[in-house]
């Protein structure tokens, strides 16, 4: 995963199961005696383990929880699905994936040359919210741990969830004949856990070095720029979506660029037009290279202000 530093959040997660509509369930006095038990010892270890947890950050509360932030996800992506229903409509020339020793300030972009279409996306909290692993180090009041980190992405399928809208613009993607790829820094030894993590959450079914890559697929560690010349050697990519920069292009995350600095190279006019035209990006407020800046970066000294009396 990206370099983080992460608080998490509590979710409560309710499964239901439902009998299939041509065979209805049929409860005899004993089950339902025993289901109520069974539900009221559930609801009142939910309530013990509510009244135990600490708060949790408006952050969390905002990306996780609210419904601003469920309806620009979905928002999100149903123009990224209308974008990529219309370029592959149009046959185009050349991607998004900037080229070898190309800049944002200065890019230029892989030729399609016949290959077929893809898009390619981030996993954490761009296709799936990481719930069940925020939720854990929220419970023990703990911060992000690396070593507890690497066993989620081994074994946390079923606890996270499809962020709102991904589902329905990949089916709309995938119907426009676009093949979609993902490209995270989760670890390659832990491929497996991954691709069932992305199935469990409807996601789909992907392939470590076709379909699905990993940090240690390419020489340049939590860097994507090489994992994505990778691919473009095989596809014409036509949108790249993430919730950090760097899922767009690596220069973007050099760590000498200021706060302002990073924020300007974003409105290069070179690329200035790609922001939703073939680069997409999720808001995350809670972690990665975005969390920075000191009070004057913030809070401009031209801005200052205070009460008249």
């Amino acid at each position: 995963m990206k370099q983080i530093v992460i608080l998490a959040f509590v979710a409560l997660l309710a499964a239901c199961q439902t009998a299939p509509v041509d065979q209805p369930a049929v409860i005899s006095p004993v089950d339902a005696s025993a289901s109520a038990s069974a539900s009221a010892s559930e609801s009142a270890s939910a309530s013990e383990q509510e009244a135990k947890a600490p708060d949790p950050l408006p952050a969390h509360q905002w990306l996780y929880g609210s419904a601003e932030a469920s309806l620009i996800m979905r928002q999100t992506w149903s123009t990224i699905a209308s974008y990529v229903e219309a370029k592959a409509a149009e046959a185009p020339a050349h991607g998004v994936v900037l080229a070898r020793n190309s800049t944002p300030a200065d890019p230029s972009f892989l030729a399609c040359e016949g290959k077929p279409l893809a898009a390619v996306f981030d996993a954490d909290e761009t296709l799936i919210w990481n719930i069940g692993a925020t939720g854990y180090f929220m419970r023990k009041g703990i911060g992000f741990d690396p070593v507890i980190w690497d066993d989620w992405e081994k074994t946390g399928a079923g606890k996270a969830v499809a962020i709102p809208g991904a589902l329905e613009g990949l089916e709309r993607i995938r119907a426009a004949g676009v093949t979609v790829i993902v490209n995270t820094n989760r670890e390659n030894r832990n491929a497996a856990g991954t691709a069932e993590t992305l199935q469990a959450a409807g996601i789909g079914t992907f392939a470590h070095r076709s379909t699905l890559f990993l940090r240690g697929d390419a020489p340049d560690g939590s860097g994507k720029d090489g994992r994505r010349e990778i691919i473009s050697e095989n596809y014409c990519v036509i949108a790249l979506v993430g919730d950090q920069l760097g899922d767009i292009a690596d220069p973007f995350n050099d760590e000498t660029l200021s706060v302002s600095g990073r924020r300007a190279l974003t409105e290069a006019p070179a690329i200035a037009g790609l922001w939703g035209n073939g680069w997409f990006v999720l808001p995350n407020p809670i972690y990665g290279p975005s969390i920075r800046g000191g009070f004057t970066d913030i809070y401009p000294p031209e801005t200052d202000w205070a009460p008249s009396n």
